[in-house]
């Protein structure tokens, strides 16, 4: 405590805290200077006018004139620098009077110094503010346009001021380009004498079949299939691998007969049996119809067909298809028909099946044959087609190999192609499918081209694929409720006498209950037919519909495709289709041949708008509206409130009954 005190007196604490305070004094004007600095930079940098959004400009693009309320502006508040107090000494009694005056010039000169730094900061803020103040002003009554400033790099944007360009579909020149079937087909029946490539053999058959004119599809494809075959079943035209060829017409054009008569003559002549033809198609219904047709045209022949879809058991497929003979398995089919999955089993399970010699693969439906593609049982075909060590090990002629690009080395020695042909009435134009299925130059016949045109807009770009519909279809939609669709069905039947009478529904569930009512109704002889009946029992149904037994069938979209039943004059659409495909498969079962049918659709009023524009995009030729009045529907109704009662009691039974099989 002493030495404090001597210190202090002789003078040594006085001099160490001048020289702090002398040095806090510096570094806070260092510090308020280069604030000021930093402020006045940043006020007299250059500012660039901000443009204003186009919505407060005219069309013109003029700027908008000045209101008579200038906006005001808002100026930032300045900040005055914090002065600091002034630091109090504790001093002996003795020396106070003398240090306080040292002290407080010290602090009054400090005081003073960061006055003026204020002082001349707030007159730079002042100025600037008032700078500021003529800029906005003069930017009000005109906008500068932005400086543009070269920096060597391309600007990017204004993409929202430019219209996209309208992208259109380009199809390969095969899809672009077919080969045109006529749509009339009464007007343009081609006599069978007069088509060439056709063997007298073959003359004959038809005509004992009563046929002596060929429909267009009929006219064309024919003969393109027989002039493949010319040279033999090696080689095609001009000695190079025959073309894929695609067939896109309406239903009830004859395309069943398109392929199985070419088919027929160009295997007529074979020495060993062996699968040469193969044809693929989705259900069994309509693969009893081809077989039927096949089987029609070979008789005589010697050729042997076999059916593949889950008629007979498994074992007994197996039997027909192959035998064993001298420990060797010997092929007893030239033509099979077959659906996908049974097709499949048979590659895989049945020995002596051999496809290593199948010269044609025709797929009838083609386009729900891509959709089920998910299957993969075009891949086990080829696989079993182009299988390793096929055919005879020393004659080079039966050698086969996955084909590749046409080249002198691939051409010699010649082997057995694979020819494509495909069938449908709805054939897709999608490029990305039709790839799928691994076509060689395939050549298109078609009745109508589904393209948008160039100069098309956009609405139409994104339309769908157009089709041609029946030529003497007569299409209806009925405006209605859900409690009025039955009593309209039996209104048909009853008062209008469209007998027989094909009815649609979307699902089994919805057909059963309808077949129900319309039995409990009474007055009408009814039968359904979907995936709840047995094969047998559907055969059984179709057999019986076409010889006038069942006034009205009631079916799914099993019956929709390819079933080609004679008689029919009427289609009804029960339920709404949600797919164009679907509704086109489903008319078609009517105006078959050239004949008159009509078609007529229930529609309730929300599904109106929907299903007339979907009709109208994809080519009809016009739908119309029938009403049916209410008075005539009125007589049947207290008989048609009974039967709904009697239904639910009926529905009740059945579950009862299979709760109890459970």
């Amino acid at each position: 405590m002493s030495l404090f005190v001597v210190n202090r007196y002789l003078g040594d604490e006085e001099e160490e805290s001048d020289s702090i305070r002398e040095s806090h004094a510096q570094r806070l004007l260092a510090r308020l200077q280069s604030k000021a600095k930093e402020r006045e930079q940043r006020e007299t940098s250059p500012k660039r006018a901000k443009k204003r959004p186009a919505a407060e400009s005219g069309e013109s693009g003029e700027p908008k004139q000045k209101t008579d309320k200038p906006k005001k502006k808002k100026v930032k508040p300045t900040v005055t620098p914090e002065v600091p107090e002034p630091v109090k000494e504790v001093e002996p009694a003795g020396d106070k009077k003398k240090d306080g005056k040292k002290k407080k010039k010290k602090n009054d000169r400090l005081v003073d110094d960061a006055k003026q730094i204020t002082k001349k900061d707030e007159g730079g803020v002042k100025e600037k503010g008032g700078e500021m103040q003529k800029e906005n002003q003069e930017n009000q009554e005109a906008v500068v346009p932005e400086a543009v400033v070269p920096t060597g790099f391309t600007v990017l944007g204004g993409f929202e001021n430019k219209v996209a360009p309208k992208v259109h579909r380009v199809l390969p020149q095969w899809l672009a380009q077919p080969d045109v079937i006529l749509r009339d087909i009464r007007r343009n029946l081609v006599a069978v004498g007069a088509v060439q490539g056709l063997s007298p053999a073959t003359l004959k058959k038809l005509q004992d079949n009563g046929v002596t004119s060929f429909f267009p599809v009929q006219a064309e494809v024919v003969p393109a299939v027989l002039e493949c075959v010319a040279q033999g079943l090696l080689v095609g035209r001009g000695g190079y691998r025959p073309r894929d060829i695609c067939v896109s017409a309406p239903t009830g054009s004859g395309k069943t007969l398109a392929f199985v008569v070419p088919l027929v003559q160009a295997l007529i002549g074979r020495v060993v049996c062996e699968v040469r033809a193969l044809v693929v198609l989705p259900t069994k219904e309509l693969a009893q119809q081809v077989c039927k047709v096949c089987a029609l045209y070979a008789e005589g022949s010697g050729l042997k067909v076999v059916m593949l879809c889950g008629q007979k058991s498994f074992a007994a497929e197996q039997t027909s298809l192959a035998e064993q003979r001298g420990g060797k398995w010997k092929s007893l089919a030239d033509i099979v028909v077959a659906t996908p999955g049974r097709l499949v089993d048979h590659i895989n399970k049945t020995p002596g099946f051999r496809l290593d010699l199948l010269r044609f693969l025709v797929i009838d439906e083609a386009d729900r044959m891509i959709d089920s593609m998910h299957h993969s049982w075009l891949g086990q075909v080829t696989k079993a087609v182009f299988r390793a060590g096929s055919g005879s090990e020393g004659s080079s002629v039966f050698r086969r190999s996955e084909p590749t690009h046409i080249t002198a080395a691939s051409l010699s020695p010649p082997q057995m192609p694979l020819q494509k042909l495909l069938f449908s009435a709805t054939l897709t134009m999608n490029p990305e499918k039709l790839q799928q299925l691994g076509l060689h130059q395939p050549r298109l016949f078609s009745s109508t081209h589904s393209g948008p045109a160039p100069s098309a807009g956009p609405a139409s770009a994104k339309s769908q694929e157009r089709f041609n519909f029946p030529e003497g279809l007569t299409e209806y939609f009925v405006p209605c409720t859900l409690s009025k669709k039955p009593l309209l069905i039996l209104h048909y039947i009853l008062h209008m006498k469209f007998c027989p009478l094909l009815c649609f529904t979307n699902s089994r569930q919805a057909a059963h209950r309808l077949f129900l009512l319309v039995r409990l109704f009474g007055g009408v002889e009814a039968a359904e037919f979907s995936s709840r009946l047995s094969t047998a029992e559907r055969k059984h149904t179709l057999r019986d519909f076409q010889h006038g037994k069942i006034q009205l069938l009631i079916c799914t979209d099993a019956a929709a495709r390819g079933i080609d039943i004679e008689g029919i004059k009427c289609v009804v659409n029960y339920d709404a289709p949600q797919y164009l495909r679907t509704y086109i498969h489903r008319i078609g079962r009517t105006a078959r041949a050239g004949k008159a049918g009509v078609a007529f659709t229930f529609l309730l009023d929300v599904q109106r708008n929907s299903f007339l524009k979907m009709v109208e995009e994809a080519g009809s030729v016009g739908i119309k509206k029938h009403s049916v009045k209410h008075q005539l529907l009125k007589n049947m109704a207290p008989r048609y409130e009974t039967t709904l009662k009697e239904l639910a009691s009926a529905i009740k039974d059945e579950k009862d009954q299979f709760r109890i099989k459970v």
